[in-house]
């Protein structure tokens, strides 16, 4: 009786103890809810936007772009990889199953003119029907197509015609400031032409580049016809917190697919792709192994390790990847000469907000100028200069305005006394809106009395295709000929006469008085 009595008090303290401690660990838990739910999208009072759990997916969904016939060896080598180094792979990688490959546009079109002497268009040709199975994918700077410049309407038309009549399956656009009326010529083409439109968001870091306002972006790239949305961070900032918030924010407004890119710069990229996934990403951009991480993307290999037999399996098979990365260390040993960017984490990059390719000009023109010694004050000052422009993201041909106002305000000594053109014309307005407004004094010290633009910049632009085909209609081999010339004038013109007389054999010059260019003779 008394051993029944015994284990009746040590039931029904075991009842209370256990009653209590669920207590504790639920307050605990609604505590610990309270304090976590804003930073990793649960749902709380003040949440910022509505954030619906991630759909469902079915397996093998994840997809992979892969970026080492462009970015990647934009990214560490300056973009320097030739057609001859890529074709030799192609039939290995139509076999993994990526998403896409992204082999164009971008700086690939300057590049392959100005230090391969190649035609990117041929590379485009000769890639593409390489590619039996996979998609193509180029990058595409809005009005500003592959250049630094905005150029005329029917400049942007032609080019993305070409551009897909050529091999292009999906075209990435992206806005350096994200004015969507930049992109809207390019998107328009690019529908017409019967290709994937992929409108993108540049993603950066300001008081001015909330939730919000890439969240109402997105919806207006749903409107404007997209087929995907790209959140495209080219300084690896985005953290695996901000992508997760931003993914959820952007499926409140649209259901279509999300790519993410990012850089590996800051050591954030794998586990932004992470949470970007588990959120609701459905495709992300990879480099194979040995040319991935530093200022390239989160290695191919690594990402699909990563997600393999889970609910987010990219069905892409590591022995598929071997012959591939095999290909690329012998790349990598080639041209170790050229390999370059930042290696391990840079810190500079989080606390400056400057993409690993400005970052390593900005340092070699400074070294090339015997100013190396001035570089940590330009680092501080890109930041005020960005400020006073209106915080634009950092991104061609942005960073490059930006960054050489800073490194001119460090070395003149006197902020803002010499100013280049290519920052007056963002002042005038015939780079965009500004995501936020100019600094009225500075504006004043650039423009004097001059008042800026309001209109889309394009629309005065005057068409340029008709005077520009006159222009060296002697040595035109294709109609892609004109495109490049209006794209690089000076660097094109050399490239397309020699490669006239090589296929001719006919001497292309310039008459000695000078006013006949190109004109070609035996």
């Amino acid at each position: 009786m008394k051993e029944n009595n015994i284990q009746k008090e040590t039931t029904e303290k075991s009842r209370k103890l256990e009653h209590s401690s669920t207590g504790i660990v639920k307050n605990f838990k609604n505590a610990l809810s309270s304090l976590l739910d804003p930073l990793f999208g649960g749902e709380t009072k003040n949440s910022y936007v509505p954030r619906p759990k991630a759909p469902a997916r079915p397996k093998f969904r994840v997809g992979i772009t892969e970026t080492c016939f462009r970015d990647a060896h934009q990214s560490i080598m300056a973009t320097r990889l030739k057609t001859e180094d890529m074709l030799p792979i192609c039939e290995a990688m139509d076999e993994v199953g990526y998403h896409a490959i992204e082999m164009w546009g971008g700086a690939t079109f300057d590049s392959c003119m100005r230090f391969l002497n190649e035609d990117p268009w041929e590379r485009l040709r000769l890639i593409k029907a390489h590619l039996k199975k996979t998609p193509t994918q180029m990058l595409l700077r809005g009005q500003n197509v592959v250049g630094y410049r905005h150029y005329a309407d029917d400049t942007v038309r032609e080019f993305v015609q070409k551009a897909v009549e050529n091999g292009v399956d999906i075209v990435r656009v992206f806005d350096a400031l994200n004015d969507t009326r930049n992109m809207e010529v390019a998107a328009e083409a690019v529908k017409k032409a019967g290709a994937n439109l992929q409108l993108t968001i540049s993603y950066t870091v300001s008081p001015f580049h909330t939730l919000e306002t890439f969240t109402k972006q997105a919806n207006v790239m749903a409107d404007m016809g997209a087929d995907s949305i790209c959140i495209k961070d080219m300084a690896g900032l985005l953290t695996p917190t901000a992508a997760s918030a931003l993914i959820r924010g952007i499926r409140t407004v649209t259901d279509l697919p999300i790519e993410v890119h990012t850089h590996y710069t800051t050591g954030l990229a794998a586990m932004t792709y992470y949470a970007a996934i588990e959120a609701g990403a459905d495709i992300v951009d990879c480099a194979i192994s040995p040319f991935a991480m530093g200022t390239s993307q989160p290695a191919t290999e690594a990402i699909v390790a990563a997600l393999a037999n889970s609910e987010y399996d990219t069905g892409i098979s590591l022995e598929s990847l071997l012959p591939v990365a095999k290909h690329y260390e012998g790349l990598r040993e080639k041209y170790k000469d050229l390999i370059m960017g930042v290696k391990g984490v840079n810190v500079n990059i989080l606390m400056y907000q400057i993409p690993g390719g400005m970052y390593s000009n900005m340092q070699s023109q400074l070294k090339e100028g015997g100013c190396l010694d001035k570089f940590q004050e330009v680092l501080e000052e890109v930041p005020r200069v960005r400020k006073e422009m209106g915080y634009p993201p950092l991104v061609t041909p942005t960073s490059q305005i930006v960054g050489t106002q800073a490194a001119m305000n460090v070395i003149t000594g006197k902020r803002w006394s010499a100013v280049p053109n290519e920052v007056k014309q963002y002042f005038r307005g015939y780079y965009g809106k500004t995501p936020a407004p100019v600094d009225p004094e500075i504006q004043k010290l650039v423009l004097k009395d001059e008042q800026p633009i309001t209109c889309r910049p394009g629309e005065l632009i005057e068409p340029e295709l008709k005077n520009a085909r006159k222009e060296i209609k002697n040595f035109i081999l294709q109609d892609e000929d004109v495109l490049s010339y209006i794209m690089f004038p000076q660097v094109a013109k050399k490239f397309l006469m020699d490669k006239f007389t090589k296929h001719t054999m006919v001497n292309c010059g310039q008459d000695a008085d000078n006013e006949n260019p190109g004109v070609c003779g035996v």
